[in-house]
C-alpha cells in the first residue's frame, strides 16, 4: 500500500472506497481489504480475495460511477472487530465487518455493499 493512507479507524474505510473509486485507483480499492476477504458485489456474486476482487473492481471502475458518499453510521467494535454501515443516497446500504490488523490498522474483510431495505 505504498503512497496509500491506511484506515486508522473502521469507518475510514467507506472515505477511502470513495476516494479511490473516483480516481479510478483499483489497486487502492483492492488495498481496502483482508487478501482473504469476501466481497458480494455485483449482487448475487460473491469475490473471494485480492485476485477476485481486483477483478470486479476493474470492472466497476471501468464503468466509471459518480460515488456519493451517503450517511455512515457509527462503527460498533468489538475488540479487532468492527461492523460498519453506510445508508447510501439511493436508500440501500452497504455492511462491512472490518479487522483491526496487528500494526493498528483497519481492512475489511467482509464486504456486502448493496442491500435494499
Amino acid at each position: 500500500m505504498t503512497g496509500r493512507t491506511v484506515a486508522t479507524e473502521p469507518n475510514e474505510l467507506g472515505r477511502y472506497f470513495i476516494e479511490r473509486g473516483t480516481a479510478g485507483d483499483v489497486d487502492g480499492l483492492v488495498a481496502l481489504y483482508e487478501p482473504d476477504a469476501v466481497l458480494a458485489f455485483p449482487p448475487g456474486n460473491l469475490a473471494t480475495g485480492h485476485a477476485e476482487i481486483r477483478t470486479v473492481y476493474q470492472r466497476f471502475v471501468a464503468a466509471a460511477p459518480v460515488l456519493s458518499p451517503g450517511r455512515q453510521h457509527p462503527a460498533l467494535v468489538s475488540g479487532d472487530l468492527a461492523l460498519t454501515v453506510t445508508t447510501l443516497t439511493t436508500g440501500e446500504l452497504t455492511v462491512e465487518i472490518a479487522r483491526r490488523q496487528s500494526d493498528g490498522s483497519w481492512l475489511w474483510a467482509v464486504d456486502q455493499p448493496v442491500l435494499v431495505p
